[in-house]
C-alpha cells in the first residue's frame, strides 16, 4: 500500500482516502467528507451520503448567489418576494391576491406595497372594474430590478448545470422529481 491509498472498512483499497468506486477526475469537498465519515460510520452508503451533502452544499451555494444578487439589486428578500409574486401574475394583481400568494396578513402586504411605491418599483391605482378596489402594478423600474435579480441566479444554475449534456439535465431532473414525490409524501413505486 502507497501512502497515496488507504483501505476502506472492507478492506478494498481507495485512492486518496476516497472510497472504491468514487469517479476518477475532479474530486470535490463531498469527497473528502465522505472518506471522512467511512471508517467512523462503516454502514455509511457512499452514495447516498454524497448525494444528500452534494444537494445541501448546493442549495447553499445558490441561496448565497440569490443573496448577493438581492444587495447588489438594493433589494431585502421581502421586496424581491413581492415584486417575484406579482410579476407571477403579469406584472397586476390585488393586494389581497397578493396576500394570499405570499402567505401573509393584508396589513403586511400594505406595508410592503407602500415601500416599494415610494422607491417606484410598483404602483397602486384604482381598479377598472371595481373602484373601490386598487389594483398593484409592476412599473417598467420594477420589472428590471426583478428581472436583474433572477438573471443573476439564473445565469449561475445555468453555468452549473451546464456540465451536463441536455439528456443527463433531463435524467437529473426526472430523478430529483421521483426523490421529491417521496419527501412531498406522495407514493413512489408502492413506498412511502
Amino acid at each position: 500500500m502507497t501512502l497515496d491509498e488507504t483501505k476502506s472498512p472492507d478492506g478494498s483499497r481507495a485512492r486518496d482516502g476516497a472510497p472504491d468506486g468514487a469517479p476518477d477526475g475532479p474530486r470535490d469537498w463531498t469527497d473528502g467528507h465522505v472518506a471522512q465519515w467511512l471508517p467512523v460510520l462503516p454502514d455509511l452508503n457512499p452514495d447516498i451520503e454524497g448525494a444528500v451533502t452534494r444537494i445541501k452544499r448546493l442549495t447553499v451555494h445558490l441561496r448565497r448567489v440569490r443573496e448577493q444578487s438581492l444587495v447588489d439589486f438594493d433589494l431585502e428578500r421581502h421586496e424581491f418576494d413581492t415584486l417575484h409574486k406579482l410579476s407571477g401574475r403579469g406584472g397586476r394583481a390585488t393586494p389581497s391576491e397578493l396576500a394570499a400568494d405570499l402567505d401573509l396578513a393584508p396589513a403586511s402586504v400594505t406595508g410592503r406595497l407602500d415601500g416599494l411605491e415610494r422607491r417606484g418599483l410598483l404602483r397602486r391605482t384604482p381598479s377598472k372594474k371595481d373602484r373601490r378596489r386598487v389594483d398593484v402594478e409592476l412599473t417598467e423600474s420594477g420589472r428590471a430590478v426583478w428581472l436583474g435579480a433572477m438573471d443573476v441566479l439564473g445565469d449561475e444554475e445555468y453555468r452549473l448545470l451546464g456540465v451536463l449534456s441536455e439528456k443527463e439535465r433531463a435524467q437529473l431532473s426526472d430523478m430529483l422529481r421521483r426523490i421529491m414525490v417521496v419527501a412531498e409524501g406522495g407514493d413512489a413505486g408502492g413506498r412511502n
